[in-house]
C-alpha cells in the first residue's frame, strides 16, 4: 500500500514539470483587420522579430489568431473574446484593431502597428512616454498619404482632376481625404473622393469611376482595400487608368506605383516589442517606434500597357522598378 502510494506520488512528481510548462507558455492574442492571406509579409515580418526576441510560435509561444476580413465592425468582440481567454499579450495590427483592444482592456500589454500618428488617434500619451498597458510601431503611410496625389502629377502634367479611394469605416480616413485635398488645391487638381468600406461598395466606386473621367487613381492606406489589391489594381488596369498606391502589394499586383512607409521593419518591431513585454518589460517603458524608410515601386509593364512614360528623374528615384 505504501510502495503504491510512492510510486502514484513520484508519477505526479515527474508529471509536474511538463504540466507547468505548459502553463507558463505565454499566450499572444493577435487581432487583424485584414485576413492572413493579405497580410502575410508583415505576419512573417512580426514573426522574424518575435524571433530574435526568443519566442517561436508553437516551441515557446502560442498565438491565438483573429482576423476580421476587413468588417471593423467585428473587431470589439474579437478583442473582448480574446481578453476572456485571459491571453499573456494582445497584439492590434493597423489603428482599428489597436483601438479596439486598447477598449477591451486597461490591464492586459498592447502591442500595436499604425499608419497614423498614435496620439494623434489616442493610443498613446506621447512617442517617449506611452504610458498605461500599450506601445508599438508607427510605419509613415498617413503621413506620405499626399506625397501620391504629387507623384501621380509627376507622371501626369496635363491632368486636371483625379479620384480618391478610401474606406469610410477607418479611423483615418477622413485626415487622409482632408490632407489630400489640400494638397490637391496646391497642385491645382480636382479630387474626387470615392468611399468604399465592403465589396458592394468598392463596385460601386469603380462604376462611379468611369462616370467621373478622372485622370488617375490615389488608393488611400487601409487594410480593407490592402486585402483586396488583386481586384484593385486589376480593375484600375482594366479601365485603363493609371493608379497609385500606399504599399507594394499593390504596385506587383500591376498598378502603376507604390509610395509607402516599410510595413516590415514596422512589424518586425512589433515582433521584438512582444518579445521584450513577454520577458517582463512594462508597455510604458518602450518608446513607439516610427520607421523612417520610404520606398517607391514603379512598375514599368503596366506603364507600356497605358502607354504613359515615366520621367526619368522619377525612375531614378524608385527603390524597386518592376519591368
Amino acid at each position: 500500500m505504501l510502495r503504491r502510494k510512492f510510486v502514484t506520488l513520484l508519477g505526479g512528481a515527474m508529471m509536474l514539470p511538463a504540466a507547468a510548462r505548459a502553463q507558463q507558455q505565454p499566450l499572444i492574442g493577435l487581432l487583424g483587420t485584414a485576413n492572413p492571406r493579405a497580410w502575410a509579409a508583415p505576419l512573417a515580418a512580426f514573426h522574424q522579430g518575435l524571433s530574435e526576441a526568443g519566442y517561436a510560435e508553437g516551441r515557446n509561444v502560442t498565438v491565438d489568431y483573429r482576423w476580421a476580413d476587413g468588417q471593423y465592425e467585428r473587431l470589439p468582440e474579437m478583442a473582448n473574446d480574446l481578453v476572456r481567454r485571459n491571453v499573456s499579450l494582445l497584439v492590434g495590427f493597423t489603428t482599428p484593431a489597436a483601438l479596439a483592444a486598447k477598449a477591451a482592456t486597461a490591464t492586459i500589454p498592447i502591442v500595436f502597428t499604425t499608419i497614423s500618428d498614435p496620439v494623434q488617434v489616442g493610443l498613446v500619451a506621447s512617442f517617449n512616454r506611452p504610458g498605461g498597458n500599450i506601445t508599438g510601431a508607427s510605419y509613415q503611410n498617413l503621413e506620405v498619404g499626399p506625397k501620391l496625389l504629387e507623384l501621380m502629377r509627376e507622371v501626369l502634367p496635363a491632368a486636371t482632376a483625379m479620384a480618391l479611394l478610401i474606406n469610410p469605416t477607418n479611423p483615418n480616413a477622413e485626415s487622409q481625404a482632408s490632407n489630400m485635398q489640400a494638397v490637391a488645391r496646391t497642385l491645382g487638381l480636382e479630387l474626387h473622393v470615392l468611399r468604399a468600406g465592403n465589396e458592394r461598395e468598392l463596385d460601386a466606386a469603380f462604376a462611379a469611376l468611369r462616370e467621373l473621367k478622372a485622370g488617375a487613381l490615389v488608393v488611400g492606406g487601409d487594410p480593407f482595400l490592402n486585402s483586396r489589391h488583386p481586384q484593385v489594381a486589376a480593375t484600375a488596369l482594366r479601365q485603363a487608368l493609371p493608379a497609385v498606391y500606399a504599399g507594394r502589394t499593390f504596385a506587383a499586383a500591376g498598378g502603376l506605383m507604390s509610395y509607402a512607409g516599410s510595413a516590415a521593419e514596422a512589424y518586425k518591431q512589433a515582433g521584438s516589442y512582444a518579445g521584450r513585454i513577454l520577458k517582463g518589460t512594462k508597455p510604458a517603458d518602450l518608446p513607439v517606434q516610427q520607421t523612417t524608410k520610404v520606398e517607391l515601386i514603379i512598375n514599368m509593364k503596366t506603364a507600356r500597357a497605358l502607354g504613359i512614360n515615366i520621367p526619368l528623374p522619377l525612375l531614378g528615384r524608385a527603390d524597386e522598378v518592376i519591368e
